[in-house]
């Protein structure tokens, strides 16, 4: 008999992971993972926070995506596929996580992972927040420096191999960039 008692990522299939260089094809990526069912909660979000001020905080988005994307986080509602879910899910999301002295903000699983490793568990860098989520190495210094050039980088556990071709084309068709799984 299998032993399921370690409920680390790994028994959960490889993480998906893509790395998308402006809003457009961010927000895109993230709809088609709300598309196929998966909530804010499964889908791990890294940006910096120079990033997060510059392209998805309300403050100066006067734009109708910005508008709707305020009065949605206000609301505290589900967002579905609505435009502007980004700025929504990062002012919304309950484990979204600023990392101090690196000036990253994580959402999603891995914010939870990380938070409970607590200051001695970030102290290897974005690096080690990558690796210890189960990307290689190498991967992760690549991520790394998209994420210091305001990149964003988005994984999620695909639940078959039918969501994880679906998504995978479709972070392709949206500019997705350094797409693994």
């Amino acid at each position: 008999m299998e032993n399921n008692h370690n409920n680390h990522n790994n028994d959960r299939g490889q993480m998906l992971t893509g790395m998308f260089s402006d809003r457009e094809s961010t927000e895109s990526a993230y709809n088609a993972l709300h598309e196929r069912g998966y909530a804010k909660e499964d889908i791990n979000l890294i940006m910096s926070d120079e990033t997060r001020k510059k392209y998805y905080s309300d403050e100066n988005d006067k734009s109708e995506l910005g508008t709707k994307a305020a009065e949605t986080a206000g609301t505290g509602s589900a967002i579905g596929g609505t435009v502007g879910a980004i700025v929504g899910v990062i002012a919304a999301i309950g484990t979204s996580l600023v990392i101090p002295g690196l000036g990253l903000i994580v959402a999603g699983p891995l914010a939870a992972g990380l938070a409970g490793a607590g200051a001695g568990g970030i102290a290897g860098g974005i690096i080690g927040a990558l690796v210890g989520s189960g990307i290689p190495e190498d991967r992760a210094k690549l991520y790394e420096s998209g994420i210091n050039k305001g990149h964003v980088v988005m994984g999620v556990h695909p639940r078959n191999d039918e969501d994880a071709d679906y998504l995978e084309q479709n972070w392709k068709t949206n500019r997705g960039q350094d797409i693994y799984r």
